[in-house]
């Protein structure tokens, strides 16, 4: 028998990068593909690129550069494929710019990677044997995806990102999302629920619902009619095994009440919430085009927090867009200052080819920009050191994923998603501890598991009445 073929998959940016890059190793593993933790001996490297940010295509371009190198210098041929968003963006720029590059394929395009692979291969290394496919298909990529095997799925661990909406039909103004992943397009209830089915058989109990707008979801229910965002929430939560529930990323305009309510009655979604409002400005607002005004961002938020008062927020900023005054930049601050923060993702503004606000004659120079984003970093973490260190004492839920640095060490996520560290057996990984937190510091928490005793990871089918710890006690594991 021939040896199998080594796969090393690299991916740039977001969760559904994150996804995207495990449903191609998935489908080419039934190519006869195995994974491979670095590139040196690949036969394929797949980079699975972003393009929201300028530097995030660069680093494509430097890593392509650094690819190049590395098989001239081990004398071998290895094939590489550009995918993701700066493929679907850049497309044969790709191939021009980065020698060595065999395929460039888009987002919606990568359920085709074993033919185009083989058309590349049966070419040869003849200077035509590039191909780029980024058209949009007729078809759902997601039908022809090959599903895990019940061993990927616990080799990964027990949380998973699951797509169920992709694109964008909002056009902000510095977004390349609705030119790369295109209108928005939700999944039929049916298939998620398959999908997540198939985790939990393989040892998942926490899903992470992911979509570049996720809470406009609006998928088939099985009855020809469309099924909310909350009304997923609601029968994810019935599959045997989920015991943990999250969504990212949202728009503040799709918070609708249903969703809202669902935060107050269902135990297995996370008390966290990631809601981006970009600028605390309603003038930026407006001329990023993001539909909303801080007036509804503060609404939304109260009305959240009285539906689930230990929720906590995450959000996104930009500082630095074009025509950014002093006066923007403070009504950003003051945003801040108003809601706190549990966590956040802040950039400086950088020009998307082909979005509106690329071409504006207001661009700000970068010491501005720079000075700015610093400031707001600045409070950002103040403000998130004090979430953390308010959870000194607190009995908080952790579900262990992984083992940690030192020896008889586990690390967990919070509710929050804060790293937890115990001491834990490791066969306690993928089970949920009750753990009183005593260790804050910059980067995790620790804490000691209550009673030495783990929880078992179903939720009742009603996402109903739960014990102090969120779960009912499962049989006693010592640590």
């Amino acid at each position: 028998m021939s040896e199998p073929r080594k796969l090393y998959v690299k991916s740039f940016g977001c969760q559904m990068n994150v996804y995207d890059a495990q449903r191609m190793t998935d489908q080419l593993a039934r190519e006869g593909y195995v994974e491979t933790a670095t590139p040196d001996d690949a036969d394929l490297v797949i980079l699975n690129t972003c393009h929201i940010r300028e530097k995030a295509a660069e680093k494509v371009y430097s890593e392509l550069g650094r690819l190049r190198k590395q098989q001239e210098e081990l004398g071998r041929r290895t094939m590489v494929a550009v995918a993701g968003c700066v493929a679907q963006a850049e497309g044969a720029e790709i191939v021009k710019r980065a020698q060595g590059v065999d395929l460039v394929v888009g987002p919606q395009s990568y359920h085709r990677l074993p033919e185009l692979l083989a058309e590349a291969e049966s070419r040869g290394t003849h200077k035509r044997a590039k191909i780029v496919e980024t058209e949009f298909p007729v078809e759902d990529k997601f039908d022809f995806l090959a599903p895990p095997s019940r061993e990927a799925i616990a080799r990964r661990g027990p949380t998973a990102f699951v797509t169920v909406q992709e694109g964008c039909d909002k056009f902000c103004t510095f977004c390349v999302v609705p030119y790369t992943r295109g209108a928005e397009l939700s999944r039929p209830v049916g298939k998620i629920l398959d999908e997540v089915r198939r985790l939990a058989d393989g040892g998942v109990r926490e899903v992470t619902l992911i979509g570049q707008n996720v809470n406009a979801y609006h998928g088939d229910d099985g009855h020809g009619r469309p099924a909310g965002l909350a009304e997923l929430v609601r029968r994810v939560a019935e599959v045997p095994g989920i015991a943990r529930i999250r969504y990212t990323t949202s728009h503040p305009r799709d918070m609708d009440e249903e969703l809202i309510a669902a935060h107050r009655e269902m135990p297995a979604l996370m008390p966290y919430l990631h809601l981006p409002v970009q600028s605390g400005s309603n003038r930026i607002l407006t001329a990023m085009n993001r539909k909303h005004d801080r007036e509804l961002y503060f609404e939304i938020v109260a009305r959240v927090r009285a539906a689930r008062p230990d929720i906590a927020f995450s959000s996104d900023f930009i500082v630095g867009f074009p025509g950014e005054s002093d006066e923007d930049f403070a009504d950003t601050m003051d945003l801040v200052e108003k809601v706190g923060f549990a966590g956040a993702f802040s950039f400086k503004y950088s020009p998307r080819p082909g979005t509106p606000a690329a071409t504006s004659d207001d661009q700000l120079p970068e010491d501005v920009k720079n000075e700015r984003l610093y400031a707001l970093q600045a409070l950002l973490e103040r403000q998130k050191q004090a979430f953390d260190q308010a959870c000194r004492g607190r009995r908080l839920d952790i579900l262990l994923e992984k083992p940690g640095r030192l020896p008889g060490q586990l690390i967990g996520r919070s509710p929050y998603l804060q790293s937890v560290v115990v001491l834990a057996p490791r066969a306690a990984i993928g089970s949920l501890a009750q753990v009183e937190v005593r260790e804050v510091s910059t980067k995790s928490l620790a804490g000691d598991i209550l009673g030495g005793e783990f929880f078992e990871t179903q939720v009742p089918p009603s996402g109903g009445p739960r014990g102090e710890a969120g779960l009912r006690p499962a049989e006693k594991v010592e640590a």
